[in-house]
């Protein structure tokens, strides 16, 4: 170590574990970033990253300590560095062939805990090397740093705080700074370079490994312009608008007759806008039907809420079908809500709101003739808004009468499915529930009401409904009620599982899809199930 005149002063020793630190984490968050849109960004998928991440960072421990020990030479940590900063950079360009990869071989072998095994799979394989090689910086220093034990203690305690320092940094920026100005992509490729120029500095300043830094410099430069422009969803075409927020991975794509938005696209699409403004085929369809139940033409300035607006296509119908109704939306994502008046023509008039949904209601004293909860997508449903402690908050801001309507988007039947507990739950607060299943969607929605039977009430207003399209739909959804009588699956703020259930009840929309592929494998073989592609 005495060679190296950078080290003299231990400077650069702490200034490499600050940004070891930063970059730890900026991978994790953009690690969560490129899983997301192949399978969601569940709580699951964020204890996958998590666990993985930190088996990578105990063992790099461990091998570092040991291998510090045995030969105490700082050219071996540094080279290390570089090796994980150009494996780094290779994450935007290379990381989606290899989550394709890993999944397409699943699709074969695995039968149950698809989404758990390839998002597992597909850390180990992308993650797992690279944050290994970090997790040898912290033992490295430790023993390159301390001269005696008479100052270990403060020398190891200087460390540990510069790499907190640092992974606190690196969980703030990328958040809130990198991502949603310049994508995950990027994001991947500023902190390794941070790794590269922590590398090459320490190896030029020595004048030594010049071969060494010239081939990871062009290596980093070739991942930085063949990476930098990717995008995450390869096998979408043509889309209007891809791109990031503090929340979500974004995409807008355009059809002849709609725009469509998706959010971390698991299954299925978010919000629809139909370019002729008429009915969208969707469970929004459906949904108007809460306020026919409400009996929104006979009030005055009739009030709808809408928590989890997005691109307001909602919002959109019911200013199309009940123009006598002010209408509130809350969408906790900034980004979906500007989006939605750039692509999908919301009307100026809905007044839109930044927040969570349960946080509203906490924080607003109003009534309101209609509520709808449209914040569940795929496995991500918000647990804070899934529990008896939620609906009391909603049934206590409905007007008298007043009608819930609770889009369930996963057809999931059975004991101790994640729709079970949800209507349940509702149903220990709401004395009228019903459902109704949407046609050729894996949607239901729910409607619930603290007085009157719905399904009739439904009968009673249908012949106020003036559009003939509309009357004529209402009339299936009318048809498609069915009454649900609560039982003991109970959803609390101290317990709700909702991203177990919510797992199982992918697992079975998912093997439903694979078992095709899988047949096709058994009797055809490889070549038969390349053709079916």
């Amino acid at each position: 170590m005495g060679t190296r005149p950078i080290l003299k002063n231990k400077l650069y020793l702490y200034l490499t574990e600050f940004f070891a630190g930063v970059s730890v984490m900026a991978v994790e968050l953009g690690a969560s970033r490129l899983l997301a849109p192949y399978f969601s960004s569940s709580q699951i998928v964020w204890t996958i990253i998590i666990g993985t991440i930190m088996i990578a960072m105990a063992l790099g421990n461990l091998w570092g300590g040991r291998m510090a020990d045995k030969d105490p030479n700082t050219d071996r940590l540094y080279r290390r560095l570089l090796i994980a900063a150009v494996w780094i950079a290779a994450i935007p360009v290379l990381g989606k062939y290899v989550i394709l990869g890993i999944s397409g071989l699943l699709v074969l072998t695995v039968s149950t805990n698809f989404l758990v095994i390839a998002a597992f799979c597909a850390c180990v394989v992308i993650f797992v090397f690279p944050l290994f090689l970090l997790g040898t910086v912290t033992p490295c220093l430790v023993k390159y740093t301390v001269d005696s034990l008479n100052d270990s203690g403060r020398t190891v305690g200087n460390l540990g705080a510069c790499n907190t320092i640092g992974s606190i940094l690196g969980t703030f920026l990328p958040t809130f700074v990198t991502i949603p100005a310049v994508g995950t992509a990027v994001t991947f490729l500023l902190f390794s370079g941070i790794l590269l120029v922590i590398g090459l500095v320490y190896f030029l300043s020595a004048k030594t490994k010049l071969k060494t830094c010239l081939v990871s410099l062009v290596l980093f430069l070739l991942c930085a312009v063949l990476g930098s422009g990717g995008s995450f969803a390869f096998w979408e075409k043509e889309l209007t608008y891809e791109g990031e927020s503090v929340y979500n991975y974004l995409q807008v794509k355009e059809t002849e007759r709609r725009v469509i938005l998706s959010t971390n696209v698991l299954f299925g699409v978010q919000s629809v806008m139909m370019k002729d403004d008429g009915l969208t085929g969707m469970y929004y369809d459906y949904a108007l039907a809460a306020p026919v139940m409400a009996d929104l033409e006979e009030k005055t300035d009739p009030q709808i809420l809408i928590l989890g607006n997005g691109t307001g296509t909602y919002a959109r119908q019911c200013t199309t079908y009940f123009p006598q109704a002010r209408i509130e939306g809350v969408e906790i994502d900034s980004k979906i809500t500007d989006l939605a008046y750039e692509y999908f023509d919301m009307p100026e008039s809905v007044d839109v709101t930044t927040y969570d949904g349960r946080a509203y209601l906490q924080a607003v004293d109003k009534k309101y003739d209609v509520i709808l909860v449209d914040a569940y997508q795929d496995i991500t449903i918000p647990f804070q808004m899934s529990s008896t402690e939620f609906f009391t908050l909603v049934r206590d801001h409905l007007a008298p009468g007043g009608v819930m309507v609770v889009n369930l988007n996963m057809h999931s039947d059975g004991e101790g499915s994640i729709n079970q507990a949800l209507c349940d739950t509702i149903a220990s607060i709401f004395p009228s529930v019903c459902t109704a299943d949407v046609p050729n969607t894996t949607n239901r929605e729910l409607f619930a009401a603290l007085d009157g039977d719905l399904p009739q009430r439904m009968a009673e207003n249908l012949a106020q409904v003036e559009n003939p399209a509309l009357a004529e739909h209402l009339t299936t959804v009318a048809e498609a009620l069915t009454p649900y009588t609560g039982g003991g699956h109970i959803l609390t703020d101290d317990q709700a599982p909702v991203e177990v259930l919510g797992m199982r009840a992918i697992d079975g929309i998912i093997q439903e899809e694979l078992e095709y592929y899988q047949d096709v494998f058994r009797e055809e073989g490889l070549s038969g199930l390349l053709k079916q592609f």
